[in-house]
């Protein structure tokens, strides 16, 4: 881990500390679980913005393979049925 230094309000040092005597974690646990919320949050809210911007990037083009037809072939030599 690497030590870093945060000021607090007055008001977030008192409810973090009254919450880590009520949960038995250390206010830095606390800290940290809160930091990792943030950027699992902040990671999927990212994702999902890219995806959104990505959609239907493809469905004017002419230019690309029948995807359906290369899965029929691929099924059928491995002996699948569609």
């Amino acid at each position: 881990m690497v030590r870093t230094q945060i000021y607090l309000t007055a008001m977030e040092q008192r409810r973090l500390k009254r919450l880590a005597r009520a949960t038995g974690r250390s206010v830095s646990d606390l800290i940290r679980s809160a930091i990792d919320r943030m950027l699992t949050q902040g990671a999927s809210e990212d994702r999902l913005t890219l995806l959104r911007r990505a959609r239907g990037i493809w469905k004017n083009r002419s230019d690309l393979p029948d995807f359906a037809a290369i899965r029929r072939e691929s099924d059928r030599r491995v002996g699948r049925r569609p």
